[in-house]
């Protein structure tokens, strides 16, 4: 059964980074196209960061360029957002998933995915 866990959310000033972790159990993870998506109170699911199987091209939506970063730690059998010079309009509750059909997330596309981790809390406040 793939399961994801995600941790590293938290509190955070405005201007602030954090890291967080989405371990794998169950699957190998780098066998997995795997994306980062948030979803803000009142707002619609969105792409954040994504990453495919092999090579692990990673893709981020025009909105998300530049100040988050993808990555994947094969040994781990996980994958890390870090996110930097964070807003206010970053706080969401940031989810990792997956489709395990694809080898890639098109458009990195909520629409795309089918196995949804249960996410973890990110607040950007002074």
């Amino acid at each position: 059964q793939v399961q994801f866990v995600e941790s590293g959310g938290g509190l955070v000033q405005p201007g602030g980074s954090l890291t967080l972790s989405c371990v794998a159990s169950g699957f190998v993870l780098e066998y997995y196209a795997i994306g980062w998506f948030r979803q803000a109170p009142g707002k619609e699911r969105e792409g954040v960061a994504c990453i495919s199987v092999g090579r692990g091209t990673t893709y981020y939506p025009d909105s998300m360029k530049g100040r988050f970063t993808i990555s994947r730690d094969n040994v781990k059998n996980a994958v890390f957002l870090q996110m930097t010079s964070l807003k206010p309009e970053d706080t969401a509750i940031y989810y990792c998933a997956t489709n395990p059909d694809v080898d890639s997330i098109p458009g990195c596309s909520s629409d795309a995915i089918d196995t949804w981790g249960k996410g973890t809390t990110v607040t950007v406040s002074s």
